[in-house]
């Protein structure tokens, strides 16, 4: 599992974090609407009796149990309510039910997040499979949502770790919707082996192919959580190439990605190319403004740190579709690196106004 970088966590997150120490996990119970954070004692002890009930409903330990929770923070679970839904829970448990277990973690979400692939392994046939979370309060580094992904595939425990980590980097801690690392999220992995492939014991050939369909489900999953941002209308790709580094890549993609003045500008459809600019300006990044490029799509805004005639209209016509694309180029070395992020619009203010009532 990767979790949350802030000092703030959960109480649901901290007793999974406690549970994962032996690496073994059988299920996980995830409630939204409420977070189970700063709520002091009983909210460790409220996610604790979740898993003990849990655990006892499946035959299994209470540390086999990882809890997660989503939501308001400052609020005691309604634990009249989760308890008795438990036994229901279980008793309607179905091979077909990852549809609406991804709909029933969703909070601000518009639209339920799932994937599932099938590879090839050892000459097996393997399925991994996901779902997530996450609308609002989305920014590296992780985690920036609630992540579950399954797969029967039989895979050494600290690779399966490694993997997901190597993968995370790259997916999950590159999307930002608002700047904003919430308390209580987390991405885990399940694998029970059930594929009876030999088993993944070495990181050679059969390793990479399971890191690149573990990567193609979160690459998916992330794109669809920042094109749905809240009140976004459209998902964006800051891409940035000729970095000196790859941490100066990664500051400068960032920055632009996070700007609230190039998000607006994305909502309007204005080409004010002079945000990208400025963002990239102040991220950090070393470069040199007399080498830099920006392009919108394939259109050229700026060379060499000077503006370039373009056609307005056509520029603009690439700013209304759903997926836009931003190339910053620095010209100053061969990393690179990029992020996605959404439009902020005025949506975006209502729902966190009221967020609550």
């Amino acid at each position: 599992g990767v979790f949350t970088t802030n000092k703030v966590k959960g109480h649901s997150l901290r007793l999974t974090m406690e549970h994962m120490k032996t690496g073994y996990a059988n299920a996980i119970v995830i409630n939204s609407g409420n977070a189970n954070a700063c709520v002091g004692d009983r909210g460790y002890g409220d996610a604790l009796r979740i898993a003990e009930v849990t655990s006892e409903l499946l035959d299994c330990r209470p540390q086999d149990i990882l809890v997660a929770s989503t939501g308001v923070i400052g609020v005691p679970l309604d634990m009249d309510a989760i308890i008795p839904a438990l036994d229901e829970l279980v008793s309607n448990m179905d091979p077909d039910g990852g549809r609406d277990a991804a709909e029933a973690i969703m909070t601000t979400d518009t639209i339920p997040k799932e994937i599932a692939i099938e590879l090839e392994l050892q000459d097996t046939r393997v399925v991994i499979g996901a779902m997530a979370k996450g609308s609002g309060m989305i920014h590296p580094n992780m985690a920036t949502m609630i992540g579950v992904i399954t797969t029967d595939v039989n895979i050494n425990r600290v690779l399966l770790d490694k993997a997901l980590r190597t993968v995370v980097r790259s997916t999950f801690n590159r999307v930002t919707v608002d700047g904003d690392t919430s308390v209580c999220d987390m991405v885990v992995i399940f694998a029970n082996g059930m594929a009876e492939n030999p088993g993944i014991t070495n990181e050679g050939e059969d390793y990479e192919k399971f890191v690149a369909g573990l990567e193609y489900i979160c690459t998916y999953l992330a794109k669809l959580i920042a094109k749905d941002g809240e009140g976004a209308t459209k998902l964006v790709e800051v891409a940035v190439e000729g970095a000196e580094n790859p941490d100066d890549a990664y500051k400068a993609a960032c920055a632009v990605a996070k700007s609230p003045l190039v998000k607006t500008m994305m909502f309007g459809n204005d080409v004010n190319w002079g945000r990208i600019m400025t963002a990239v300006g102040y991220s950090g990044a070393e470069f040199d403004p007399a080498h830099i490029d920006i392009y919108i799509g394939d259109i050229p805004m700026c060379k060499s740190g000077c503006a370039v005639d373009f056609d307005e209209a056509e520029a603009r016509k690439l700013l209304e579709k759903d997926e836009v694309r931003v190339l910053v180029k620095l010209n100053r070395g061969v990393y690179s690196d990029r992020v996605w992020t959404c439009d902020f619009s005025y949506d975006y203010v209502k729902i966190n106004a009221s967020y609550r009532t």
